[in-house]
């Protein structure tokens, strides 16, 4: 019979600590050793003694508040439990922002091994939003970084590693493809797309690579540390991809889309003939339409365009396909499933 593999450490140490939350009053030592999956792995009582206390303070070194209990005086009867209290995190106290960034960062992982846990999460702190002004973060920025694909993986390795890669591209202009050979720099987001800045070996100069037009598999070749990573300015090298700065021109709700007024100018409303009905006037620097259309109509009547009209136009249209999705009629009921296979 195979003996029973060992515990890891890190493993013994989170059972210890599930224990030691979720007893009723405390556990003795023989209790932990006897019911703390990791501790049966010591082969003698002394060997026990030192695994329990290194454990103990590590725990404590982490934060986590051990506490020893003496129910009568005896040495046997000394127990140990988590102060609950002092362990309990305060409450979940997000600004609307704050909530829009994690929002951001949990569309950021959600792959397939992670995505139950985040959307558990999510819902949890949603639930501890202020209502619509919480809806505006999520809304204003999740949206504006788009997937960056299965790039993106194997190309983060490289960079760390500094290992030469090479991918099948396809050029924006022309439609062709094309094998790269690229000693790759930096991965950066702008515009609602993922980039890649790198060394372009078959063209000898820098270049820019969007990940969605990287077609097949990234294949990393090569011995790690094959180049240098310069100093680059990552926002030089993308500003052409992105297109020019341009400015529009939003009436918003007060007190609401707090991720544009953190980067936007407030003017006087006088200066726009347009009737705003109470609401604040702000410029707001854009460079992707598409990228700045889908996060303003994430607000909804919350922020109207005033200008530019094809901005403006952008922003209609995405609001005009909701509204006709939202009016939509349900389908017959088994239609879905009749429709499957």
């Amino acid at each position: 019979m195979p003996p029973t593999p060992s515990v890891p450490p890190a493993e013994r140490l989170l059972n210890l600590v599930i224990a030691l939350v979720n007893t009723s009053a405390a556990m003795t030592k023989q209790q932990v050793r006897a019911g703390v999956a990791g501790y049966a792995d010591a082969p003698s009582t002394e060997a026990f003694e030192r695994m329990f206390e290194r454990d103990k303070d590590t725990l404590r070194s982490l934060g986590i508040p051990i506490v020893t209990v003496d129910a009568g005086g005896h040495s046997d009867e000394v127990g140990y439990r988590i102060d609950n209290d002092a362990y309990a995190l305060p409450p979940v106290d997000l600004t609307p922002a704050e909530l829009g960034v994690v929002a951001l960062a949990a569309q950021l992982w959600s792959d397939k091994t992670l995505r139950t846990d985040i959307s558990r999460a999510m819902t949890k702190l949603r639930a501890a939003g202020a209502g619509e002004a919480a809806a505006d973060a999520v809304a204003g920025l999740t949206p504006r970084v788009r997937a960056a694909g299965d790039a993106y993986g194997p190309l983060l390795e490289a960079i760390s590693e500094r290992r030469v890669v090479s991918f099948r591209y396809r050029a924006a202009n022309t439609g062709q493809e094309r094998t790269r050979h690229v000693e790759p720099w930096r991965i950066a987001a702008r515009g609602g797309g993922w980039y890649l800045a790198g060394f372009d070996r078959d063209r000898g100069a820098p270049r820019v690579f969007r990940l969605s037009r990287i077609t097949g598999r990234v294949r990393v070749a090569g011995a790690a540390g094959a180049f240098d990573i310069p100093d680059v300015d990552v926002d030089a090298m993308l500003g052409e991809r992105v297109g020019a700065e341009r400015t529009a021109v939003l009436a918003v709700v007060p007190e609401r889309a707090q991720a544009v007024r953190a980067r936007a100018k407030v003017v006087d409303p006088s200066a726009h003939p347009a009737r705003t009905d109470g609401r604040d006037v702000l410029e707001v620097p854009f460079r992707s339409r598409s990228a700045f259309a889908d996060e303003v109509a994430g607000y909804a009547d919350a922020v109207v365009v005033l200008g530019p009209d094809d901005l403006r136009r952008e922003v209609l249209h995405r609001l005009r396909a909701a509204a006709r999705l939202d009016a939509a009629p349900p389908a017959p009921a088994g239609h879905e499933e009749a429709g499957r296979g």
